[in-house]
């Protein structure tokens, strides 16, 4: 007896007085939410890399009592942040929402009555009464009656099970046919359901745009903090005076900040989420977008996942004097009409019985898991009776005259996976055996396609299940996957040897947890698609997890993409619109490496050459705001989506930034020498020329960065080119008219904008060469 059951493990139940005790005792039935205060969430957008390096440049100009400036940068941050803050906020709400449809009431045994109460105050103890419909609110063991198990959800066990006195069953298991007296052993976090939620709890898997934006700064900021370094020091050398001293350290922290990164990211996935949204695919978390990208593996559930979760006949074999029509249609007639046992309602789909015979029904009983079979008894035309029975092969076999071949006509259907019935039927004579009904959980229409596609796209998939391995197999053949089968056991976190196996049988919520973790930690981009909640701690953990449309709510508040339609293709569309937005981020990136490196070297020639700064504060601000923010319109540029997934390579691309910012570098460096040795030109003159020219070439570097080929190879979108427009002519009609800097004659901007087509394809053809040597694509 269990310690948590006493006094009681009868039907008698407990007294008021005594489960109110044990609440206070053992705590309400639920699951503790951990909510991160807003407060919280709001600040964590402002304590990142880039937004302190934003604060810090915030803080300079307050102390140069440059308040439009400050404003500026401080309206940007804010951006930043409020973009964040209002996708997550979406994705919080759709969960939300979901989570509502959990509430639970149970009848329960209090003070001798049965009464109904909410499923948080269940306490270990109570007597409940388990019906037809119902879903279990606690964890169990049956005292009296039977009911038929629908655990697929908890267990991922693809049949139904009958459950009778002394069975143990969990929460979240629903009542599929019956009716049943049970005691609760566990409650709250210490079910099976509970334990499970605690590991979607602690489930946490960095993403790769986190790191991503975290290493890009990382590597600007060791590049340019030695030239900042330099640039100030040198500076400080050459007695450059206070007012134009500070202003230098504020130029160079914006210019190494690639400030609307953040805002780009974010951007760029909730487009690649609402154009996802139309083809059914719902991202409850945007960063899930991007890592659809990356995905290299996808661990997928059976049951209701690559199955529908629906039982079906799927194999009919007659025996001598019958053919599978007229077992079928035995079958059905023994069978319950308009009941839910999934067994009945999945014989009677087989066939349809003939109305007439129907209609002069006498007798049926329906299934009785103690006699492990149902029976009917109807009059044929000759108002004869006929009985029918159908059920387990060994009860039926046993009622029926013996049928050569039977025994192992059905033990071949076994081996296969199938859950066997045998059909028999006795008129005016001895019992006959008529055939056997093969039963499964059919995979879903689109299964084999789907996989065969992500297969084409790079991605294997392999099945983690709790059913038994020979039906998993059979499945796993069925929709194209070929391998070895693990078998059922436990699986540990730092499992080193699963690459050798395509399914993973008999595994529990755990297992599955475990099996996502070890696949990343061997380097996988890991995707866990599931439906039910022994798959939710292993949908939050894997890097992209993906609830089918009939998942529970757990599956899908766990989940980061949510498919909303019937079918797995959204699995696909998730995974070509996550490229498609990995490459329009790629592109921006890029241009943000190129863009900075040459900034702050920029800086420090211009500071040797003139002995002054190059850009004012105020120059800076119009750079970032004409050039970071216009180009977020690469978020919504034409880009073709690779074969293969997607890897960021920090490294490698700060190389290739790196490289073409040095030949941008050799542009720029030589336009401030002609303007000041050949041209003569003042310092504010100067100036203007440098902001001109950063314009110019800045659009130069987009278009040569936006192709992975030839700079021609493909066409921009529209929003693409009215951002150029606007670029180009914003900065260089003010230059022209005087506005907030020095005039520029409009025949050197006309010269430096031709001087920028030319740079175009010289750096087209050192990327070409660069991205050939790197292998980016």
């Amino acid at each position: 007896m269990n310690d948590q059951e006493s006094p009681s493990t009868s039907s008698v139940g407990l007294t008021t007085t005594e489960a109110g005790r044990r609440l206070a005792e053992f705590g309400p039935n639920a699951t503790p939410e951990v909510a991160v205060h807003p407060l919280w969430l709001i600040l964590g957008k402002f304590v990142a890399p880039i937004p302190c390096l934003l604060e810090a440049a915030i803080a300079l100009q307050l102390i140069l009592g440059e308040y439009i400036e400050a404003s500026v940068i401080a309206v940007l941050l804010v951006f930043n942040a409020a973009l964040a803050l209002f996708h997550e906020n979406r994705a919080h709400a759709t969960v939300e929402a979901l989570k509502s449809r959990l509430a639970l009431y149970a009848n329960v045994r209090r003070n001798g009555e049965w009464r109904t109460v909410p499923a948080s105050e269940i306490v270990p103890g109570d007597v409940l009464k388990l019906s037809l419909g119902n879903v279990i609110a606690a964890d169990v063991r049956l005292l009296t009656g039977g009911v038929l198990l629908d655990q697929s959800t908890i267990t991922g066990e693809s049949l139904p099970v009958e459950g009778a006195a002394g069975m143990e069953t969990y929460a979240g298991v629903l009542v599929r046919r019956g009716e049943a007296i049970a005691v609760v052993t566990q409650t709250g976090a210490r079910t099976k359901f509970g334990r499970t939620a605690e590991l979607v709890r602690t489930a946490y898997v960095t993403s790769a745009q986190q790191r991503t934006i975290f290493r890009v700064v990382a590597y600007l900021a060791a590049i340019n903090a030695v030239v900042a370094s330099a640039l100030i020091a040198y500076g400080w050398t050459i007695g450059l005076p206070g007012t134009e001293f500070i202003p230098l350290v504020l130029i160079a922290v914006l210019a190494t900040v690639p400030v609307a990164l953040p805002a780009t990211f974010t951007l760029a996935t909730a487009i690649g989420a609402q154009k996802l949204a139309g083809q059914g695919v719902l991202p409850t978390r945007l960063s899930a977008v991007d890592e659809a990208a990356s995905m290299d593996l996808l661990c997928s559930d059976k049951t209701g996942t690559l199955t529908r979760n629906e039982l079906a006949v799927v194999a009919i074999h007659a025996f001598p004097g019958f053919d599978n029509r007229q077992v079928a249609e035995l079958g059905a007639l023994a069978s319950s009409e308009g009941g839910s046992d999934p067994v009945d309602q999945a014989v009677r789909r087989a066939a349809r019985p003939d109305p007439s015979l129907r209609s002069r029904l006498l007798n049926f009983v329906p299934f009785d898991p103690a006699s492990k079979m149902s029976q009917a008894t109807i009059e044929d035309g000759t108002d004869k009776a006929i009985r029918i029975v159908k059920g387990a092969f060994a009860t039926v076999a046993a009622l029926a005259e013996p049928c050569p071949g039977s025994t192992e006509a059905a033990t071949d259907l076994e081996r296969q996976g199938f859950r066997v019935l045998a059909v028999a039927r006795a008129q005016a004579g001895a019992m006959q055996l008529a055939g056997l009904l093969a039963l499964s959980d059919p995979p879903r229409a689109d299964a084999a396609m789907c996989i065969a596609q992500l297969r084409d796209l790079g991605v294997e998939v392999v099945i983690a299940t709790g059913d038994a391995p020979l039906t998993a197999e059979v499945i796993a053949r069925q929709v194209g996957i070929s391998g070895t089968v693990r078998p059922p056991g436990p699986i540990a976190a730092g499992s080193t040897s699963l690459s050798d196996y395509a399914v993973f049988a008999g595994v529990l919520p755990e297992d599955k947890f475990n099996l996502v973790k070890a696949l990343q930690a061997a380097g996988h981009t890991v995707g866990m698609c599931g439906d039910g909640a022994n798959d939710a701690a292993a949908l939050r953990q894997a890097q992209i997890g993906i609830a089918v449309s009939t998942a529970t709510d757990v599956a899908k508040s766990a989940a980061g993409i949510v498919l909303t339609e019937p079918g797995l293709g959204g699995i696909v569309a998730a995974v070509r619109e996550g490229r498609i937005t990995f490459q329009r981020i790629l592109t921006y990136t890029l241009r943000s490496i190129v863009n900075k490196v040459r900034q702050v070297l920029f800086l420090a020639i211009g500071l040797v050459m003139i002995r002054h700064a190059v850009l004012t504060p105020m120059m800076m601000v119009l750079s970032m705001i004409t050039g970071d923010f216009l180009a977020m319109s690469a978020t919504t540029d034409n880009v073709r989506p690779s074969r293969r997934p997607n890897t960021w390579r920090v490294g490698r691309l700060t190389l290739a930034g790196a490289i073409l910012g040095l030949f941008d570098l050799i542009f720029c460096s030589a336009v401030l020498a002609f303007g000041k040795y050949q041209l003569g030109l003042s310092l504010g003159a100067l100036q203007t020329l440098t902001l001109v020219t950063l314009v110019f070439n800045g659009q130069a570097v987009f278009y040569v960065v936006r192709e992975r080929g030839r700079i021609w190879s493909s066409r921009p979108s529209g929003i693409v080119v009215l951002a150029s427009l606007a670029d180009i002519l914003i900065v260089p009609t003010m230059a022209n008219r005087g506005i907030l800097m020095s005039s520029l004659p409009l025949g050197i901007i006309g010269g430096l904008f031709a001087a920028a087509v030319v740079l175009a394809f010289v750096l087209d053809l050192v990327k070409c060469e660069i991205f050939g040597r790197l292998q980016m694509a």
